[in-house]
Order: C-alpha cells, then structure tokens, then sequence
C-alpha cells in the first residue's frame, strides 16, 4: 500500500505514533517505543475499517480492547488515553473526507460508539486476565499452605510475584478488618502512598453509595457464614474523586478450615462507569436543548403518577404558533436558535421544586409540577411561561416574536396512566390553538371524549367504505302545485359496529379533511343513479322522479368529477336530465372560471345544477348570471317565520324578491325545511316550484318514495 507524504497509509501510521507516545508511558513492556508503535498499526489499521464500515461491527472495537490487555497496556490510564486519542484524532486521521456537516456528525457518533466497544473489550479482556490471576493466586495460596517446610520460601517468592505484578488491585487483611497488605496496583488505584491503605480497617471505607447489602455481605463472610461476594462499590480517593470497583472478597482459611484472612480483589470501571453515565445522559436529554427528551419525562411522569395518596399533578403542553412559519421563512438553523432560546426561557419558568421542563419533539414542550396544590400551581406555571414567550427573541439583528398554546392537566395521582395524561394535554393543546393560539385552555373530559371519538371515525371511515357500512336515505321533492313527489334528495348515512346510524353532520367534515370524501361522493353519486335508474325501469307510470346528490367544495375541484359522472350516467342509462347535482352557495362564493368549468360542461350535457343552501352566503346576487345554475334552494332559515302565524312579513318580502329574481333568470326555487301545511301553503303562494321537509316526509328507504309517489297519482 503507497506510503506517500498525506496518503491513507501515511496519515494511519501518524495516527498509531500519536497513540503508541499517549500509552507508552503506563504500558508495562519491553519494547522500545518504536517497537511499540509497530505494534499499534494493525490496532489502528482496525479502528479505521472500523469506522469506515457500512454497519458498525462491535467486534472490532472489542478486538482492539482486548489486544492493549494482550500487549500488557493493563493500567486503566492506558484504556483512558486510549479512548481520548480516538475521539480526538481517529476522525480527523482515518476517516474519510465529510463533504456535509451531517457526515461529519455521522463520523462523529460512529467514532464515539467505536471508543464504546473498545472500552467494552478492554474490560472483558481484563477481566479475564483477572480471573486467571486469580486462580494462579488461589493455586499459589493453596501451594504455598501444602507445601513442604523446604519449598515454603519458593513459594512465597512465587505468590509476591503475582501478588505485587497483577493487574487489578489486590489486598490482604485480618478478619477484624486491618489492612495487612496491598500491592501496587491498589495503591495506583488509590492515588497514594502504600502507607494511606496499610494498617487502614476495611470498615472505614464506607461511602454515601453503598447498597444496602454490600455491608451485610461482608459481615456474613467474616463471620465464616460464607466464602465469598462480589459487589459493585464505590471509594472516596484522597483527592476527593470517586473510585469505582467491581469488588471481590474471599474467605482465606488455615490447613484446619479456620478463617485467617480476608483477601479482596478490586477492578477499576470508574472510566467505564462514566463512559455509561454519559450515553445515558445522551440517551435521555434532547441533543439540540439539553432538555430533558420524551424517554426521561414518561420516566419522572410515570414515577409521579404512582406516587402516594394526597399528591396532584399538573402538566403544561406547550406547541409554538406559526413555528413553521419561521423555519420555512428564515431557515432549520434559525428555527433551531429559536428553540434554544425559547428552552432556556422555559427552564427558568420551571425551578420550584417538584418542577421540570421537557422537549418532546420538534417546537413541543411539556412543563411538569407536582405537589399537594397544583390547582393553583399550573395555571401560576402557565402565566410564567406565557409571560416568558412574550418578550421578543432577538436572532441575527431580528426580533422574532413567539406565542405559544398550551393544553393544561390536573388532578390527583393515580387516576390515570402516562400516556392518557399526555393524550388528553395534546387534545386540549389543539383546542387551545384553534381557538386562535396564544392561550392556554384547560382539560375538559367531555372534549376529550369527542376529541377522541373523531379520532376513532376518522381512521374508521375508509375500512367503513370498503366494508359496506354506508348507506342512503332518500327525502322527496315535492311539487307545490299539485303536491306530486317529483323526485329526492340523496342524504348519506353511517352504520357504525359501535355508535349506531351516524348523519353525514359528523363524518362529512372528517372525510372533507381526510380526503375521503372524494371516493365516497363517487359512491353516493354511482348508488344513487342507479337507485333512480330503478323507480324509473319498476315505475314508469309513477312519472319521471329526478335525483339530487350534495358535492362537497373538494369534489368540486377533482380532476375527474366530469368523467366520473358521464361513467356512471352511461354504466346506469340514466338520463342526464334526471341527475341534479346539489352546490353550496359558499363553496361558490368568488368562484373563477377554472372552478366553474366543470359544473359547465355537466350543465350543457343536461345536468341541472342546484344552488343549495342559498342566502346563507354573501355572493352578490348579480353573480348568478354567471353561475351554470338551474335551481335554487332556499335555506331554511328563510321559512322559519312561516311556522307562526300570522307569518313574518319581513321574510315573506324576502322570499317573494327571491322567487321573482330566480324566476326572472329561468331559475327554478326548491325550499328545505317545511315543517307545517302553513309554511307549504305561503310558499305555494310566493311562487316557489318545490318544497322538502319533515312535513311531506323524513329521509326513509328508497321503497318508501315510490309508495308517497303512487299517493299522489291516485290521490
């Protein structure tokens, strides 16, 4: 492999002169330090296919551990050194080129989870390397008691040996607990003089992080109750640092069985111990904020949920207005200073005991008090937080102002679980901001429940339309002059497993927003032609009956709303003039000719188009001349004043002035709502053609409009 200045061989043998002059120092060998390096360069040749790899294989790392214990590198400097040559030159010497920041983080994290396994193979290795020395310590101690009086000094040369040349850390002491003996490893761990351990009783090394049976244990083996124990402990150092070990303690008895001596074996993992400390930080606090993320806030709410009777809880759900505004106008990297400062402002809101500040996700913050009295408590934290957002954020000489909307929950423990906690604080989050944002809007159960049954629809719906849960009622339309039925409107109905026959009032809006409304008016659409199509071919004597289906605004605006009705028509044989399509004044409201075009071509192919729900609106009257529109329907809140009598005169002018206009245009006007004989016979006599109502008939089967049909021809 080329060995050029700045080429990939060279630039890895740099990076194995760093290492091998980081560890020669505390690595105990024979080698020159030349002699050292060449040992290192497979190491590093490893390390850098490492990180160069599709998937980061763990076993290299651990490889590379377990070779420093090979090459006697077993002070846990060395390991220490180690992990920081890596994370500060593996990248910048063996990686490749990042051509993107994102590569570079990339990099970054592979490398920082590469020191992970070779810190794991390290341990392992060691640990190993321990055990082993351990057995040649019990083998020694076991020669040494057996041994005749002639070898007894062989012996004990041999035993120091291994004694003072381990790598772990090993003490002898009497059963009342002195300290008799420490080799050189412990006193390295200890960062002292043989003299601070020596003569020292094991009861002094107490410390605040001892586990319960740590102390149990050791009383049990002085007693001679058992022969050994490992525990993980921590020591004070005379510096004030912790030392962390994975203790081991054994019973040392004479020839007779009686116990003498006690003989502990101690393996540094304070360095380990960190790294893990760290990943968990990293694992649990949001990298961009330094907040608390979603795993460490389910943990402290699930800790406070089960917490004992008589405490509350109150939780603040915060979602930032017009966020998305900011990133799409000035940028991810403003957006992303933004969230900083606004984390910053909210920690500050949060320092009462029993209180904390999380981010979620994304511009979503939770805030969490607990306590006896948190009624009061999370409407006071939610003022703060308010208060805190109203200040302008200044970035890069701009002052971006930031408003937030949060949904508040409070009560006792207990009553609930985590995530129906936070499912209702984001249901009450929604509906504080659709209340126009900027507030905060505390938890209603009722909402909840309507919140969360919309939700259940709306996945519902499209396994509903392709289950056959639809179905379709129909109302007549009854002529005001002779009172013949002259044909109904088509109106949808749900036929839900759990909440009964549904209107279209409360799954209309949720298919409009899905999108689904378009596969399911193509449905109403096809089965009511094909209904008409029926009264037409088992009833022709009952006269021609024509058919009226709604089209929401988003039909409207499908491309294949021309096509799709010309299918149907002529898969039915229905004639166009039987069809009559039913639009709402608003959805028509400043309609351009782009929008108009295809109720156009329908109304040029025979299609009558319906104006419905027609003075609900503000369209300019003027505007109907250019409308493609045959009927007009009269909402009913123009009848309403009929019901009494004698009628309202200012909506009989009102009725009157419309029926004259629409006639004047060749409109003909259909009336809904008529409820009594009154209303029919006043708007017979202001003009209009057709009327529907609960007072002719409620929406029933298709059966049903053929008998009212056939009343009429033999009435």
């Amino acid at each position: 492999m080329s060995t050029e200045p700045g080429g990939p061989e060279d630039r890895l043998r740099r990076f194995a002169t760093i290492w091998s002059r980081a560890i020669y120092p505390v690595t105990a060998t024979s080698l020159t330090r030349p002699e050292f390096e060449q040992e290192l360069v497979p190491l590093a040749r490893r390390l850098r296919d490492a990180l160069a790899a599709r998937a980061l294989d763990a076993a290299q790392g651990q490889a590379v551990g377990a070779a420093l214990v090979d090459a006697h590198c077993t002070d846990p400097e060395a390991l220490s050194r180690t992990l920081d040559v890596v994370d500060a030159y593996l990248v910048l010497y063996c990686g490749e080129e990042a051509r993107t920041p994102e590569r570079e983080d990339d990099l970054r994290a592979r490398c920082a989870r590469l020191q992970h396994t070779v810190a794991a193979g390290f341990a392992a290795a060691l640990r190993e390397r321990t055990l082993a020395e351990q057995e040649a310590i019990s083998v020694a101690a076991l020669n040494a008691r057996s041994a005749v009086a002639e070898a007894l000094h062989a012996s004990e040369a041999r035993f120091r040996a291994v004694f003072h040349g381990a790598a772990i850390g090993i003490s002898i002491a009497s059963l009342d607990g002195t300290v008799l003996e420490v080799n050189d490893a412990l006193v390295r761990m200890f960062g002292g003089a043989e003299g601070m351990l020596r003569g020292r009783n094991v009861a002094e090394w107490t410390h605040p992080e001892d586990a319960p049976q740590v102390w149990h244990l050791y009383h049990e083996l002085v007693r001679g109750e058992r022969e050994h124990y490992r525990v993980e402990k921590a020591f004070h150092r005379p510096d004030g640092t912790a030392l962390w070990t994975n203790l081991t303690v054994s019973l040392l008895r004479d020839a007779d069985g009686v116990p003498q001596y006690q003989l502990a074996l101690l393996e540094d993992t304070t360095e380990r111990r960190l790294l893990n400390l760290r990943l968990r930080y990293e694992a649990t606090h949001d990298a961009l904020t330094g907040l608390p993320n979603r795993t460490l806030f389910f943990e402290r709410l699930e800790k406070v949920l089960g917490a004992g009777e008589g405490m509350r809880f109150g939780l603040c759900y915060l979602d930032l207005d017009g966020f998305k505004t900011i990133n799409d106008s000035l940028g991810h990297a403003v957006g992303d200073r933004l969230l900083v400062e606004v984390a910053d402002r909210l920690q500050a809101c949060a320092t009462a005991p029993g209180e904390m500040v999380a981010r979620l996700g994304g511009d979503e913050f939770v805030a969490l008090t607990t306590g006896r009295d948190t009624e009061a408590e999370v409407d006071d934290l939610a003022d703060r937080i308010m208060g805190a957002l109203a200040t302008p954020i200044r970035i890069d000489n701009r002052e971006l102002t930031v408003r937030g909307s949060i949904g508040i929950v409070e009560g006792p423990v207990g009553d609930r679980s985590p995530a129906e906690v936070l499912r209702s604080a984001d249901i009450t989050m929604y509906r504080a901001k659709s209340a126009g944002g900027n507030r905060y809007e505390l938890a209603d159960p009722e909402a909840d429940a309507r919140a969360i049954t919309r939700h259940g629809l709306t996945t519902a719906l499209p396994a509903a339309l392709d289950r056959g849960e639809f179905f379709i009622e129909y109302q007549p339309l009854v002529h005001l002059g002779d009172g013949s039925v002259r044909g109904a409107e088509a109106l949808v109905r749900w036929r839900h497993p759990q909440h009964g026959i549904l209107g279209p009032d409360r799954f209309i809006p949720l298919a409009e927003h899905t999108g689904l409304i378009v596969p399911l008016g193509r449905w109403v659409l096809e089965e009511s032609v094909r209904q008409a199509r029926t009264w037409q071919q088992r009833h022709a004597d009952a006269g021609p009956l024509r058919i009226n289906v709604n089209l929401s605004p988003m039909q409207l605006t499908h491309p294949g709303l021309v096509s799709d009705t010309v299918d149907i028509l002529e898969r039915s044989g229905l004639a166009p003039g039987a069809l009559c399509l039913e639009v709402t004044e608003s959805a028509l409201i400043g309609a351009d000719d782009d929008l108009l075009k295809p109720l156009r071509r329908l109304s040029e192919m025979g299609v009558d188009i319906a104006l419905d729900d027609f003075g609900t609106g503000y369209s300019n009257l003027a505007n109907l001349r250019r409308l493609p529109v045959n009927v007009l329907k009269l909402d009913r809140s123009f009848t309403q004043g009929m019901q009494q009598f004698p009628a309202d005169p200012v909506d009989l002018k009102i009725v009157e002035g419309i029926v004259s206009l629409a006639h004047s245009l060749d409109l003909a006007v259909t009336v809904e709502g008529v409820e009594t004989g009154a209303q029919a016979e006043q708007l017979r006599e202001l003009g209009c053609d057709t009327a529907q109502g609960w007072y002719y008939a409620r929406p029933g089967p298709p059966d049903r409009l053929h008998e009212l049909a056939l009343a009429d021809a033999t009435g």
